[in-house]
């Protein structure tokens, strides 16, 4: 069931996926608790997933700040995406952003 959805959501971003290649996490999402619905209903999430489906051998990236506590939030985040279905191996952690950025899902074509 879920791999259906992603494919829905895969060719309903068919369209966007060449224009928005970035995707903000907004920092409440981790103010509730999660499971894979809350996830697969957050925008950010959706839409990088649908991006990356469209464009068969992309990755995915995951950026994050400096500190332990976003680098916890990105492993969390990469778990999520992978109880979701996507491929380990597709799953990038980059420390890239400030400490007080929000994490951000990035398209990355190989």
């Amino acid at each position: 069931m879920i791999a259906r959805l992603w494919l829905g959501v895969g060719f309903a971003c068919a369209a966007l996926s060449a224009a928005a290649q970035t995707f903000v996490v907004p920092p409440e999402l981790w103010d509730r608790p999660r499971s894979g619905r809350v996830m697969l209903e957050q925008p950010a999430v959706r839409q990088a997933v649908g991006t990356w489906l469209a464009q068969p051998g992309a990755r995915l990236v995951v950026h994050h700040g400096a500190g332990q506590e976003s680098a916890l939030l990105a492993e969390e985040l990469r778990a999520w995406l992978m109880a979701l279905a996507v491929e380990a191996e597709r799953i990038t952690l980059r420390n890239d952003l400030k400490p007080s950025e929000p994490l951000t899902l990035e398209v990355v074509r190989d």
